[in-house]
């Protein structure tokens, strides 16, 4: 995985609550068995008019020219809610998303945006909504800073916001492990167990 350290991008704000991994990657795009080719379904039934002939939404948020390259998603809370659907990080991911800002996350889409590299970050509604308003005024000039080693975020004005992650999570996406990654990284450790059994 790409390690994750600090990210300036166009932020685009999808506040709809309780948007669920079915909504983010909906089944009938989850053809393959892989990681790639998943980026084209993201929000396939909001992105397209018909998600057959990929006919653009010219009102869905990530049609928009100034959100088009968009790296950090503005969500509602209980985002990634649902199944438990690994598919929709992946498809996050290939779509370009690096981020993910939102009051609240569904628990299993929360780890596996952290497993695959993905920044979920917790942050309280209202500042949410007034970060939304900034950014939408200007997408391309009001950018949104988030610096992962001192867990902070920087609003289009100027504020700074601290954002909490667990220690090991906050390793993992630093350093760029995944879960087997970061047991290997404690392999004097486990041989020295190993040693007293």
């Amino acid at each position: 995985m790409e390690p994750f350290r600090k990210l300036e991008a166009v932020a685009a704000p999808l506040l709809r609550i309780n948007i669920d991994t079915d909504a983010i990657a909906p089944s009938r795009e989850l053809k393959a068995v892989s990681k790639t080719g998943m980026g084209a379904g993201l929000f396939a039934n909001w992105r397209y008019l018909d998600p057959k002939t990929r006919t653009p939404n010219p009102d869905f948020i990530l049609n928009r020219p100034a959100y088009r390259n968009t790296q950090i998603l503005l969500a509602g809370a209980n985002f990634g809610c649902g199944s438990s659907r690994e598919y929709a990080v992946w498809a996050l991911k290939e779509y370009g998303i690096r981020a993910i800002i939102a009051p609240s996350f569904g628990s299993i889409f929360y780890n596996n945006c952290i497993r695959n590299g993905l920044l979920p970050i917790r942050l309280d509604e209202k500042r949410i909504r007034q970060l939304a308003e900034q950014v939408a005024a200007d997408p391309q000039a009001n950018r949104i800073a988030i610096d992962l080693e001192s867990c902070t975020l920087r609003g289009p004005d100027g504020e700074t916001d601290r954002f909490a992650i667990a220690d090991q999570d906050h390793r993992m996406l630093l350093d760029g492990l995944d879960p087997i990654g970061l047991t290997l990284t404690r392999q004097d450790e486990i041989a020295a167990f190993e040693g007293r059994d």
